[in-house]
C-alpha cells in the first residue's frame, strides 16, 4: 500500500509546483512613497526614516524595518494574498539579493512624489531614480534567470504604484514655489501629466500589469486635523476635496492609458471612500480612535518624533485607525488591502 502512495504523492507535489508556476502574478514590484516603502530610506541620508521603535512593534519579530507602520504595509499583504512572500524587501537593503527580489522588490522612498521637487523636501529618492534602480534590477534579474524567463516575470509581474499625497501635503501646501507657479487645479493636472509619463516609461521597459493608487482623504490625516484649530480639529475639507478631484483625474488617466497603450492593463486602486467612512465612524469598523495616531500624542508625531520612550504611545495599535500622524495602522492597512483585493485587484488574483 505504501508503494502505491508514492506515485500519488509525487503527482500531488508536481501539480502543486505546476499550479504555482502558473500563478497569474509571479512577482510584485513596488514604486512610491511611505505608504509602500519597506525600508529603502534606511540606506540614504534623510530624516524621513522609521527604522527604530516603536515602528514595527507588531511586525514579525517586533522589528523596525523602515516601514511607516506598527506592522506590515499593503504591498506585503497583497504579495501574501497572491501566494507569494508575506513581505516585500527594500531594493537598497544589503541583507537581500536578486534571489529574494525575483518574486518581489520595493523601490519606494518615504517622502517622495511624482514631482521631483517633492523628493527634495526631505532629500529622498526621486521617482526618476526609482526607475533607474528598476533598470538595474532588470539587468540583475536577466543575469540571474536568463533573458527569456526574466522578461516573462517582468511582463507578468504586478506593479504597485502609490504616490501623490506628498506632492500636495509636503510640497504644494507647505512650500511657496509650486503655489506661485500653479493654481491647485493646474498642479493636479501637472501631477497627472507626470503620472502618465511614469506609466509610459515603465511600460516601455516591459511592465504591463499595474495598479495606480489614489490619494487618501488628506484633510483627515491626524496631522492636518491637529493644525485645524479654528474648526475644532475637524477634517480639512479643502484638502479632502482636492484629493477627491485628483483621484477623479487619475481614474480618467487610467482609462486613457488603457486605450492608448497596447497590452497594458492598469487599474485604479481607490480606497478613499472606505478610509473616509472608517475615519468618520471608527466604532463601526472595530476601532476606538481615528482623530489621533497611536504613536506619541498621535497629533504631530511621525519618523523621529515617534520617540520609543514616549509615555503617550498606545499599547494596542489595533484600536487606532492611524499608527502615527500620517500613516495607517496595520489593521487599517489590512482593511484597505482586503477592499482593493475584492475590487480593483481582483482580476490579478
Amino acid at each position: 500500500m505504501a508503494n502505491l502512495l508514492i506515485p500519488w504523492l509525487f503527482l500531488v507535489q508536481t501539480l502543486t509546483v505546476v499550479a504555482k508556476s502558473r500563478a497569474k502574478v509571479p512577482a510584485v514590484i513596488v514604486f512610491g512613497d511611505s505608504s509602500v516603502d519597506s525600508g529603502n530610506n534606511n540606506f540614504i541620508p534623510t530624516i524621513a526614516r522609521s527604522n527604530f521603535p516603536p515602528y514595527g512593534q507588531d511586525f514579525p519579530g517586533g522589528q523596525a524595518t523602515g516601514r511607516f507602520c506598527n506592522g506590515r504595509i499593503p504591498p506585503d499583504l497583497i504579495s501574501e494574498a497572491l501566494g507569494l512572500k508575506p513581505t516585500i524587501p527594500a531594493y537598497l537593503d544589503p541583507m537581500y539579493s536578486i534571489s529574494d527580489f525575483a518574486v518581489g522588490v520595493c523601490f519606494a522612498s518615504a517622502g517622495t512624489g511624482y514631482d521631483n521637487a517633492t523628493s527634495e523636501v526631505a532629500d529622498v529618492i526621486p521617482l526618476w531614480k526609482e526607475v533607474e534602480y528598476y533598470k538595474e534590477y532588470q539587468q540583475k534579474l536577466k543575469a540571474y534567470l536568463g533573458d527569456r524567463k526574466a522578461k516573462k516575470i517582468l511582463s507578468e509581474a504586478l506593479y504597485l504604484i502609490s504616490l501623490g499625497t506628498n506632492d500636495f501635503m509636503e510640497n504644494y501646501y507647505t512650500l511657496p514655489n509650486r503655489r506661485l507657479q500653479f493654481t491647485v487645479k493646474q498642479y493636479q493636472d501637472f501631477i497627472i501629466g507626470l503620472a502618465a509619463d511614469f506609466v509610459k516609461t515603465i511600460y516601455s521597459l516591459g511592465a504591463r500589469k499595474m495598479s495606480l493608487t489614489g490619494v487618501p482623504p488628506m484633510g483627515c490625516l491626524p496631522l492636518e486635523r491637529a493644525t485645524n484649530i479654528m474648526e475644532d480639529h475637524a477634517c480639512m475639507e479643502e484638502y479632502n476635496n482636492v484629493g477627491l478631484e485628483f483621484n477623479g483625474k487619475l481614474k480618467g488617466l487610467v482609462a486613457k492609458l488603457n486605450r492608448e497603450l497596447p497590452g497594458l492593463d492598469v487599474v485604479f486602486a481607490d480606497a478613499y471612500n472606505l478610509l473616509l467612512q472608517v475615519i468618520k465612524r471608527p466604532s463601526v469598523y472595530g476601532f476606538e480612535e481615528s482623530r489621533t495616531g497611536c504613536c506619541g500624542t498621535g497629533r504631530f508625531e511621525m519618523s523621529f518624533l515617534c520617540d520609543p520612550h514616549s509615555p503617550f504611545t498606545c499599547q494596542d495599535a489595533d484600536k487606532y485607525v492611524f499608527w502615527d500622524a500620517f500613516h495607517p495602522s496595520e489593521k487599517t492597512n489590512r482593511m484597505i488591502t482586503d477592499h482593493l483585493l475584492k475590487t480593483s485587484l481582483a482580476k490579478f488574483l
